[in-house]
């Protein structure tokens, strides 16, 4: 089982959060497109790995024309039986669905729409410059349900500018009463580069205190188990069945192609990423050159990666495959570490598995650096 991704490097604005690469700027897109169908030709005979899962994100990947989504996914049609994935997500804004653009790409085999919500609120969503309302989100719900797609996906943000408690509890109770398969839920982040980071330094905006933020998990997690939620990831939620099929494939350490601006890919062995230039993409495409450059994967990076994906899931590390991959040796070192954080009611132990426990997950990262070599 193998997955691609394509990464649509384009939005309509950028958000104030945002550090993934994109850019406003359109004006090339039909030139990325050409590039980007490319790189498929170029990179697709020498991939080992036969293709269940396809995910098109970004970016905004719905700002695509229809004209141009197609002429992508007929390309790679041409290498890969769309009739035959398990999975084909694209991620989508609220203010670009509409009942055309649904038919459009439902005709193309794509089954699952992600749809980036982020909060109910239209002063949350204000203060993190989104384009769209809470009622464009509601419309925009009602039209894919309509449209036939049972596999919808919605993303929300905890601890925005703006969001206390109770709307929080608002916007959380709404997303359960939409009744989705599938939604995820992340922490907001002040990243360095980001116009909310720049508000953060210039004093126009508060992070949200501790207190506040674990009030807020809390809630999550026990309200996304009241409506019959599995917490799965560290932040995806599903009801049972219905995980992300492709995203699941990277915390399992399964390979993948990624094609496109800064996208990334591992065959098994190596590590492979495009660097976060849309020009130069363009550039080196039209040269026929691939612009990907190699990260190898010495033993202690596989190490690391193996217990990074492991942790950040409801099952955790199993135990029997780490001991095959690494030896005694380190599962030694691994379970002397595990023992103080299951001691402390952190992590758990069972006979296949040692995992972080779901109230200590908000935190995992302190946890799982200690047991990086």
């Amino acid at each position: 089982m193998s997955g691609l991704y394509i990464h649509i490097p384009y939005c309509h604005s950028k958000c104030a959060y945002c550090d993934f690469y994109s850019t406003p700027n359109t004006k090339n897109i039909e030139q990325y497109v050409e590039a980007l169908i490319l790189e498929f030709k170029l990179r697709i005979d020498q991939y080992p790995h036969s293709i269940s899962t396809i995910y098109i994100g970004g970016g905004t990947p719905s700002i695509l024309p229809i004209y141009l989504l197609k002429k992508i996914i007929r390309t790679i049609s041409q290498c890969v039986d769309i009739s035959t994935l398990v999975e084909f997500t694209i991620e989508a804004n609220p203010e670009d669905v509409t009942l055309e653009w649904l038919k459009a790409i439902s005709g193309l085999g794509i089954n699952r729409v992600s749809i980036g919500i982020q909060s109910f609120s239209d002063i949350e969503l204000e203060a993190i410059n989104r384009r769209h309302s809470a009622a464009t989100a509601h419309n925009a719900i009602d039209i894919l349900k309509r449209g036939g797609v049972s596999l919808i996906s919605g993303d929300l943000i905890y601890g925005l500018p703006k969001q206390d408690i109770n709307s929080w509890k608002k916007s959380l109770d709404t997303l359960m009463q939409l009744q989705l398969p599938h939604f995820s839920s992340y922490l907001l982040s002040y990243e360095p580069g980001t116009k909310l980071y720049a508000r953060l330094k210039s004093g126009k905006v508060e992070e949200a205190s501790e207190e506040l933020i674990y009030e807020m998990y809390n809630y999550l997690v026990s309200t996304a188990k009241a409506n019959g939620y599995i917490h799965y990831e560290i932040s995806n939620f599903a009801l049972p069945g219905y995980e992300a099929i492709h995203n699941s494939n990277y915390w399992k350490g399964l390979p993948y192609l990624g094609i496109g601006v800064s996208a990334h890919s591992y065959d098994g062995n190596k590590r492979s990423y495009n660097p976060s230039n849309v020009n130069k993409y363009i550039a080196s495409m039209q040269n026929n050159q691939c612009f990907y450059e190699v990260e190898p994967i010495d033993e202690n990076s596989r190490h690391n990666d193996y217990i990074i994906v492991s942790l950040r899931t409801l099952k955790g590390v199993d135990i029997k495959a780490y001991k095959s991959l690494f030896g005694a040796e380190l599962y030694n070192r691994m379970m002397q570490i595990a023992n103080q954080y299951i001691k402390a009611g952190k992590m758990t132990l069972s006979d296949t598995n040692l995992a972080i426990v779901e109230n200590a997950m908000l935190t995992s990262d302190s946890i799982m650096v200690d047991f990086i070599i």
